[in-house]
Formats: C-alpha cells, sequence, structure tokens
C-alpha cells in the first residue's frame, strides 16, 4: 500500500501534467489558425480540382454541357491517338536532352564560382537570372527573335558568310531551339549545386593534393562522389519541371506545336484538347496520364539512385 507521501506526489504530478495540457491548448489553436489559410488553399485549388479531374476523365465534358460518364473510353482512346504518342516523343527528346546539358553546364558554373573568385553575388545573381525570366512570356517571344528568319542568330551567321535558316520554322531544329533555352535556365540548379559544394570539407582536397591527385582526379574522387545526392535532388527537379513546359513551347510555337507538330509537347497537345477542341474529359484523362509518366520516371530515379548517390554518414 503507498505511503501518504508518494500519494501526494503521484496527485501533485498529475495536477502539473494537466496544467501543462491547458497551457498548450491555446498554443495548438493558434498554431492551426496560422495554418489554416494553408490548409483551405491546398484543399480548395489542390485536392479539390485533383478530385475533380479525376472524376472528369471517366466523362465525355465540353464545359457546355453536363458531363457525361463514359468510364474507360478516354483512356483506351490513347492507344489509338498517334498525335499524343508523337507528342509525348517529343516530351521525352526534350527532357532526356535538355534535362542532362542543363545539369551538366549548371554543375560547371557552380565549380567554376565556387573558387572564391571576386563579385561571387553578383556573378551568381546574373547566371540565375535567367531561371526567373526563362519560362516567362517576354523570354518566349526573345526565343522567337534570336532564332527567327531575320533574328540574331542568322545575322551573326551572316557575319561569316553563312546563310542561316527559319531555326523555329524548321522541323528539324524546331525542338533544338526550346532545348537550348531550357539548358540556359541553368540558374537555379546551379546555386543548388554552389551550396552543395560550399558543403564538401576543404581538408579533404588538401590531403588529396598532397597525394599529388590533379584538379580532374580531385573532382571524380572527392567532389562528384560527395555531390551525388545534390545531383539527384536536381535531376527529379528538373525533370518534373521540364515534363510540365508549355509557356516556351506555346509562344515559340505560336500556339500550334511548331511544323509538323516538332514542337508540341504533351502539355500543349493537352491544352489544345481541353481549350480549343471542349474536350476537357479527354484532357483530364491526358493529365492523369502526365502524372503517371511522371511519377513513374521519379520513382525509377529513386530505385536507381542506390547504384550512384553516395551519402557522407
Amino acid at each position: 500500500m503507498s505511503s501518504l507521501g508518494e500519494l501526494r506526489s503521484i496527485a501533485l504530478a498529475r495536477k502539473q501534467g494537466g496544467a501543462k495540457e491547458r497551457t498548450r491548448t491555446p498554443d495548438n489553436v493558434a498554431g492551426y489558425l496560422f495554418l489554416a489559410p494553408w490548409i483551405i488553399g491546398l484543399v480548395v485549388f489542390t485536392i479539390g480540382p485533383m478530385i475533380a479531374s479525376l472524376y472528369l476523365a471517366f466523362t465525355r465534358y465540353n464545359l457546355l454541357q453536363p458531363p457525361e460518364w463514359i468510364g474507360a473510353d478516354n483512356f483506351v482512346r490513347m492507344a489509338g491517338d498517334e498525335r499524343l504518342w508523337n507528342s509525348l516523343w517529343v516530351t521525352l527528346v526534350y527532357v532526356g536532352v535538355g534535362v542532362p546539358l542543363q545539369l551538366a553546364l549548371a554543375l560547371a558554373i557552380a565549380v567554376l564560382l565556387d573558387r572564391g573568385m571576386r563579385g561571387l553575388a553578383i556573378y551568381r545573381s546574373i547566371f540565375y537570372l535567367p531561371s526567373l525570366l526563362g519560362g516567362s512570356v517576354a523570354i518566349a517571344i526573345l526565343w522567337r527573335q534570336v532564332f527567327g528568319t531575320d533574328g540574331i542568330v542568322n545575322g551573326f551567321l551572316a557575319w561569316f558568310g553563312i546563310e542561316g535558316t527559319g531555326w523555329i520554322s524548321n522541323p528539324d531544329t524546331a525542338l533544338g531551339t526550346l532545348i537550348i533555352l531550357n539548358v540556359w535556365t541553368f540558374g537555379s540548379p546551379m546555386i543548388i549545386f554552389l551550396a552543395g559544394l560550399r558543403q564538401i570539407p576543404e581538408m579533404y582536397y588538401e590531403a588529396a593534393q598532397v597525394d599529388g591527385a590533379g584538379r580532374v582526379k580531385r573532382f571524380f574522387s572527392i567532389t562528384f562522389p560527395l555531390l551525388t545526392p545534390i545531383i539527384f535532388f536536381n535531376l527529379v527537379l528538373q525533370i518534373i519541371f521540364a515534363f510540365q513546359s508549355f509557356t516556351q513551347a506555346y509562344i515559340v510555337s505560336g500556339g500550334s506545336g511548331g511544323p509538323s507538330d516538332s514542337t508540341m509537347f504533351f502539355t500543349l497537345y493537352l491544352y489544345k484538347q481541353a481549350f480549343e477542341l471542349l474536350n476537357m474529359g479527354y484532357a483530364s484523362a491526358l493529365a492523369w496520364f502526365l502524372l503517371i509518366i511522371i511519377a513513374g520516371f521519379t520513382a525509377i530515379n529513386f530505385w536507381v539512385s542506390k547504384y550512384w548517390v553516395f551519402y557522407d554518414d
């Protein structure tokens, strides 16, 4: 049987615990109130539209009449849609070529800036600026002027007696101009690479230098392995962004998808189905198909990462 002192200690502990709970309650309420705008925005502008889109993916809907349930017909229709598969191929080429080139350039510039040059903040801002403007309508219009028939590129080639071509109107080069635009917006991954480089201990390089390792050897033996988590992060992020690219293709091609659909990105084809042809149900199915594709590429990247990404424990 417990003594009187022990009972008093237990009662006091319970009283103090209850007081702590009472003091926590107002804090919790305040926290939820601060989170409320974000939660409301998430439900209204993200989760709600996603649920609606999933429902519309199984309907025939033209924005003018109520949705008509048709089951999986929209997904079956995709199998025979040649223009859809062409747009997917164009997007895959854009992602497969543009993303590696962008990351390679971003890493090279980051390594160069990491060498402690004067005016680092200025150079960093200059290189980051294209990432802020790369997805804007103004830059896309500028790109049309740069690669147009009478554009800057052809004007430069004329100095050497080379006759240029309509880079945007040529189906063999139109997609290449958009890939160059994507590579040009390397600022965002560059900043992330630069932050990762600053986290590598200097003693590793000093030890390698004492052993006689040159710059190339130090890069592939120290920098690259320790930077692989950052490379992986940028890779996943830029692949997702590249699959969602729309403004560049829409403005540069004038909304037509370019000559012979050479710049018909998946997102541009989805847009045309939804707002030009008013096939909103089919467009919703395309959106979910794109989500599955992006999720698949992300899952593959995570699975493959165990073979080349090294974490410094």
